[in-house]
C-alpha cells in the first residue's frame, strides 16, 4: 500500500463581479477532476477556493447599483457556488477573500515583508481621474499601445500584441470611468523589492519546494519556466503593492489611506480559505503552511495570471516565512467554434445557461476528452460536442448496461451470477490490468489520454457485448446459466468503466453506484468483482443532446448577453494596419448609427498634439468642433472646404484639448494615405449617408 499522500488544491480565485462562464469551468473542472482521483486513491485531500473581492471595479459596480460592496459580494458568492456545485466541483470550502482570516494573514505577510526590508516607498506619478476624484488603476486607463497603437488598450498591456508598459506609456489616455482626460499626480506607494528575490526564485523553478533531489520534479510546465526565463531576461521590478483610498479591499498597516493591492490579497485568500477550514476541520495550519512543510501544494491556473503566481507568489511566501507550492499548473484558454467566445453569436455562454439546457457531466467529459499537462487552448467544438457526448457516453458506455441490465432483472431476479465464465473473466481481468496505467494519466493530469484507453476499454466492451448477442442468448433452450454470466461479465465492466470515469463524472457515477447497489467507488475497487450481489433494477442513466438544445441555449445567450456598449473613443484613436475583428453587430446596431456629411469650415493646429488637427464641421443645421486623428494626411489648409463624413449621434466626448463633438471618418490604409470628400463631390452638408 503506497503511503497516504496529504495534499492541497487550488484554483484560481473568480472574480466578484461577474458571472462564473465556461471559459472559468476550463480550471475548476480540470481541478476538481484531479482532486476527486486523489480522494479515490485514499489521500487527504483538501480543495480550497473563494471570490476575490477587492479592488476599484467592486467598488465602482457596488456605486453603480446603490448598494455597498459586501452586499454585491454576497450575491455574487451565493451565484458562484450555486453555479460551481451545478457542475459538480467539490469544493471542500469556498470562501471570501473580504475576511477576517484574510486580513489577518495578508497584514501579517506584509508586516514581513516590511521587517525583512522588502518593502521599499517612493512617491509615483500616476493617472488621476478629476472628474471623479481618485487615481486610477491601470485596467481602468485606457489607450493607445505605445508600441504596436492598437487602440482602446489597457494602462498595463496591450491585448494586441502582448507588450507590457506602465499606464503613463499610453499614448491618448483616458478615463475608462470617466471618459476625461486622466492628469498626472505624484502619491507615495509601497512596492516589494522583487529584483530581490531573484536567487530565491531560481532555486524554487528549478527544485521546487522540496529542494534538490524531490521526487515531485520541478514546479513548472517547460512552456512556464520558458516564460518566466523571458521575464528574468527582461529584469526583475519591483512590485507595486499599495492603492490609494477610495479603495475596497485592506488598509496597509501604519499607513493611512493606503491599502493592499488585491493582487497581494487575493493568493493570500488561498491561505486564508484553508485556515477556515482548518479551524471547522480541527486541521494544523502551520503543518500545512508552515516553511517546513511536508505535505503537497498545489496551484491550478490560467497562462494569463502566471506572472504572479510564478514569480510574486513563491517570492512572498519564502520571505513572509510560509512554504512555496510543489506545482504550479497552467492551462491554455477556451474558445467555441474555433472562435474566441462571442456574446453576439451566444457562445459567450455563462454556467447558468449551459445548466438550463443540457447536463453538466456532458461538458465535464468533453473537457477531459480535450485537456492534458501541456499549456494549450482548448475548442469547445458545439458539434463535435454533441457527436461525443451522443457517440461515446450514450452509445457506448452507458449502452453496455442499458443491453444486459433489464434480463438481469427479469430473468435472474436482480442477482448477478457467481462466477464468470472464461472469456468474461479474461475480459473483466484486461479491464482491471488498465487500472494502474489509467491511475498514472490522471496523476500526471493527461486527461484526454485517460479519456482515449478508458473508451478503449468500452469498445472492446461493445465488441463483447456485439460478439456473444445476450438478447439471442436469452431465446435458446437451456442458456440461462451463460445468459446470466454474459450480463454479469457486462456489469462488472460497466463498474469498472464507471470507477475509471467517477472523476471526470462524479454525478452519473453516482447514478451508476445507486443502481449497482454498491458503496461508493474507490480506486482500490479495481481489483474486486461483484458476483453473487443484487442490482437494482435500471433505471435510465443518460440521454442524447438534441441539436436543439444547443440552438436554445445560443438564442439564449444571445438574447440575455447583449454586447457591453464599447467606450467611445477619442477621435485620434486610429485603427493599427491590420486590427483585430471585434464583436459583430446586427444591422440594427448599425441602423442607430447617423452618418451625416458635414463641410470643414476651419482646421487648425492643436498645441501639443502629434496626431490630431481641431475642425469645425458644418452640418446643415448647426456646426460642430471635432478633434480628428488625421494630422499626419493632412494640412489644416487643404482641409478646408471639403467634405467629411461624420457620426453626428456620437455622444460628446470631454478631451484634454477641449469637447469633442463627434467622429469623422476617413477611409485608406492610414498614415498619409487617409482620404475625406472633395467639395465637388455632390454632397452636402447634412445630408444623411445611408
Amino acid at each position: 500500500m503506497p503511503e497516504r499522500r496529504r495534499i492541497l488544491v487550488t484554483s484560481a480565485l473568480p472574480y466578484a463581479n461577474g458571472s462564473i462562464h465556461l471559459g472559468h469551468l476550463v480550471e475548476y473542472i480540470q481541478t476538481d477532476i484531479w482532486v476527486r482521483f486523489q480522494k479515490m486513491r485514499g489521500n487527504e485531500c483538501y480543495y480550497v477556493c473563494a471570490d476575490d473581492t477587492h479592488g476599484t471595479p467592486i467598488m465602482l459596480r457596488a456605486q453603480q447599483e446603490g448598494i455597498t460592496p459586501e452586499e454585491l459580494i454576497a450575491r455574487m458568492h451565493a451565484e458562484h457556488l450555486a453555479d460551481f456545485t451545478g457542475f459538480n466541483v467539490g469544493f471542500d470550502n469556498y470562501y471570501s477573500t473580504n475576511s477576517d482570516e484574510n486580513r489577518e494573514l495578508a497584514q501579517g505577510v506584509y508586516r514581513r515583508l516590511r521587517d525583512a526590508g522588502l518593502i521599499a516607498t517612493r512617491t509615483i506619478e500616476q493617472y488621476f481621474d478629476p472628474e471623479r476624484e481618485m487615481f486610477l488603476p491601470d485596467r481602468f486607463i485606457k489607450g493607445e499601445c505605445p508600441k504596436c497603437h492598437a487602440p482602446d488598450q489597457y494602462g498595463d498591456g496591450c491585448e494586441v500584441c502582448g507588450t507590457t508598459y506602465a499606464p503613463t506609456e499610453l499614448l491618448n489616455p483616458y478615463s475608462a470611468v470617466s471618459g476625461a482626460a486622466p492628469v498626472r499626480r505624484e502619491s507615495e506607494h509601497h512596492f516589494f523589492r522583487l529584483d530581490e528575490c531573484g536567487a530565491l526564485l531560481r532555486d524554487w523553478m528549478a527544485h521546487g519546494h522540496r529542494g534538490a533531489g524531490s521526487e515531485l520534479g520541478a514546479p513548472l510546465q517547460p512552456e512556464a519556466a520558458n516564460k518566466l526565463e523571458e521575464w528574468f531576461e527582461a529584469g526583475l521590478r519591483d512590485w507595486d503593492i499599495s492603492r490609494d483610498a477610495p479603495y475596497f479591499g485592506f488598509e496597509i498597516p501604519d499607513a493611512p489611506g493606503k491599502y493592499l493591492y488585491v493582487w497581494l490579497d487575493a493568493p493570500i485568500g488561498y491561505m486564508a480559505s484553508f485556515k477556515n477550514l482548518a479551524e471547522r476541520k480541527g486541521l494544523d495550519f502551520d503543518q500545512w503552511w508552515g516553511p517546513d512543510s511536508s505535505t503537497e501544494l498545489y496551484h491550478f491556473i490560467g497562462k494569463d495570471i502566471l506572472y504572479f503566481h510564478a514569480l510574486f507568489w513563491p517570492a512572498v511566501l519564502k520571505n513572509a516565512g510560509y512554504r512555496t507550492p510543489d506545482r504550479v499548473n497552467v492551462h491554455g484558454f477556451l474558445t467555441v467554434n474555433g472562435q474566441k467566445m462571442s456574446k453576439s453569436r451566444g457562445t459567450f455562454v455563462t454556467a447558468r445557461s449551459y445548466l438550463d439546457h443540457l447536463e453538466p457531466e456532458y461538458l465535464r467529459y468533453y473537457f477531459a476528452a480535450k485537456l492534458n499537462e501541456r499549456i494549450e487552448d482548448i475548442d469547445l467544438n458545439l458539434e463535435d460536442f454533441v457527436a461525443r457526448v451522443n457517440s461515446n457516453l450514450v452509445g457506448k458506455y452507458v449502452n453496455i448496461a442499458s443491453r444486459s441490465a433489464g434480463f438481469i432483472t427479469k430473468r435472474f431476479a436482480g442477482r448477478l451470477a457467481a462466477a464468470l465464465d472464461d472469456t468474461g473473466a479474461a475480459l473483466v481481468q484486461r479491464v482491471q490490468a488498465a487500472g494502474n496505467g489509467i491511475a498514472a494519466l490522471y496523476e500526471s493530469r493527461q486527461f484526454s489520454e485517460a479519456v482515449r484507453v478508458i473508451m478503449g476499454l468500452a469498445d472492446e466492451a461493445n465488441e463483447y457485448v456485439n460478439e456473444t448477442k445476450p438478447w439471442e442468448v436469452a431465446k435458446q433452450e437451456g442458456a440461462e446459466e451463460r445468459l446470466h454470466q454474459l450480463c454479469t461479465t457486462n456489469l462488472n465492466v460497466f463498474r469498472l468503466l464507471t470507477l475509471y470515469l467517477k472523476p471526470i463524472l462524479p454525478g452519473l457515477s453516482a447514478g451508476v453506484e445507486r443502481f449497482l447497489n454498491i458503496d461508493p467507488l474507490t480506486w482500490d475497487n479495481a481489483a474486486t468483482l461483484m458476483l453473487d450481489h443484487t442490482v437494482n433494477p435500471y433505471e435510465h442513466l443518460a440521454k442524447r443532446i438534441e441539436p436543439a438544445q444547443i440552438e436554445a441555449m445560443l438564442e439564449a445567450n444571445r438574447a440575455a448577453q447583449p454586447a457591453p456598449p464599447a467606450p467611445v473613443r477619442h477621435a485620434e484613436h486610429q485603427q493599427h494596419e491590420h486590427p483585430p475583428l471585434g464583436e459583430t453587430i446586427t444591422i440594427d446596431d448599425f441602423a442607430k448609427v447617423d452618418l451625416r456629411v458635414a463641410r470643414i469650415v476651419n482646421a487648425e493646429h492643436i498645441e501639443g498634439a502629434d496626431k490630431l488637427l481641431k475642425l469645425t464641421l458644418d452640418i446643415g443645421t448647426e456646426t460642430r468642433t471635432v478633434f480628428a486623428g488625421i494630422k499626419s494626411a493632412y494640412s489644416p489648409e487643404q482641409l478646408q472646404g471639403r467634405l467629411t463624413v461624420m457620426v453626428a449621434n456620437l455622444a460628446p466626448r470631454k478631451m484634454r484639448f477641449g469637447m469633442s463633438e463627434g467622429m469623422v471618418l476617413a477611409a485608406g490604409p492610414g498614415g498619409k494615405d487617409l482620404f475625406v470628400l472633395e467639395p465637388d463631390s455632390g454632397a452636402q452638408p447634412g445630408m444623411k449617408v445611408k
